[in-house]
């Protein structure tokens, strides 16, 4: 564990006391081989690269550059892999084959996020209207959440959609009226795709679905590269 890590989990866990919010310690998995115990124990806990099982998904992630909201570049420049646990990764397969009929595909802007990245959000906004808590964590940091769009299979070209990614005004809340019939029609079959396979949305933000019962899941911190060895190892 890296050396500040328990001093900035005590600070957290003390501002949410001085706030009156009862928050258990946060256990972070960043032992290897803990992560890959857990997985022998419960497959179902391994992280599954989704390019592996959803043909035609695309990726577009833009923490790996300074194109995102923080003008910061988060994930290493080389990032070429993205990640969700097996239930939620299994169920965005079948969205997508469903997807494909209609002649469209996935296209991700991010998933499966290392803890550490959390706290440099939180370190960089501060404000847990965009950005998750570290004393929390976050879907992302549990392998459960997905930021995603959709795009037209024979075009290329992505649906027009109620915003950009990472945009935190109003109109990109579920509900939002302001915008034009289409994207309506895109927001909502979006949304009704993804609620059909299981997922959640989330309310301020057209693009974030998460899976269901988050708190079975352990927060964890690990780099993409050391992710593909473990499961490399796991599938001995």
């Amino acid at each position: 564990m890296h050396p500040l890590k328990p001093i900035l989990l005590l600070l957290f866990s003390f501002i949410l006391a001085k706030k009156g919010i009862s928050q258990p310690p946060l256990i972070v998995i960043e032992s290897p081989i803990e992560f890959k115990q857990a997985i022998n124990n419960d497959p179902k806990l391994k992280l599954i690269e989704l390019k592996s099982i959803i043909p035609h998904i695309q990726y577009d992630l833009k923490y790996a550059t300074k194109d995102n909201f923080t003008g910061v570049q988060l994930y290493p420049t080389l990032t070429k892999h993205t990640y969700l646990r097996n239930d939620p990764a299994i169920a965005l397969a079948k969205a997508a084959k469903e997807l494909e009929e209609k002649g469209l595909g996935i296209w991700v802007w991010d998933a499966y996020r290392p803890y550490h990245v959390t706290v440099k959000f939180w370190n960089l906004i501060k404000d847990e209207r965009y950005v998750a808590h570290p004393a929390k964590g976050s879907g992302h940091n549990r392998g459960i959440a997905i930021d995603m769009t959709l795009y037209d299979l024979k075009t290329g070209a992505l649906l027009d959609m109620p915003t950009t990614f990472d945009d935190f005004s109003e109109k990109a809340h579920h509900g939002f009226e302001g915008i034009s019939s289409t994207q309506k029609a895109n927001r909502e079959m979006l949304r009704v795709i993804m609620e059909k396979y299981g997922f959640i949305k989330f309310q301020t933000e057209w693009w974030h679905y998460y899976w269901p019962n988050g708190e079975q899941y352990d927060v964890l911190d690990f780099s993409f590269n050391q992710i593909k060895k473990i499961n490399s190892d796991t599938s001995k």
